[in-house]
């Protein structure tokens, strides 16, 4: 089982993407929590707690499972941590950025960002 610990819906990936994932067996959302600019450090750790505990439930103990975890940088390093002390594989997607630089309608240039799926990456 893949656990997309993230923003970003599975049914949304691209075809690239999802066919990657399939390698862990079935991928399921767990919407990233909101995190507020106001998180104290005890904050992101009980959240990373409850986070934590929730994805315990789900794997029920599969060895071959991984969780993406992609979101706000703190509550995402203190979940990588407490995965890899359980011995669960945590994982990032990697992907390509693609910038291209057009005009826009007024005449002010503007910026199309296209972010092509490369891969997945062990966090270590």
């Amino acid at each position: 089982m893949l656990i997309n610990l993230s923003n970003h819906p599975y049914d949304k990936w691209s075809e690239k993407q999802k066919e990657a994932a399939q390698l862990y067996g079935k991928v399921v959302d767990l919407p990233f929590p909101a995190v507020t600019s106001t998180a104290t450090e005890k904050d992101i750790a009980n959240l990373a707690g409850e986070v934590l505990d929730r994805i315990v439930g789900m794997l029920d103990g599969d060895p071959d499972s991984a969780v993406m975890v992609q979101g706000e940088f703190t509550l995402t390093f203190a979940l990588v941590n407490l995965l890899r002390e359980r011995g669960i594989r945590a994982i990032s997607a990697c992907s390509e950025r693609r910038v291209t630089e057009l005009a826009g309608d007024d005449g002010n240039p503007k910026k199309e960002v296209e972010f092509c799926f490369e891969g997945f990456r062990e966090y270590r």
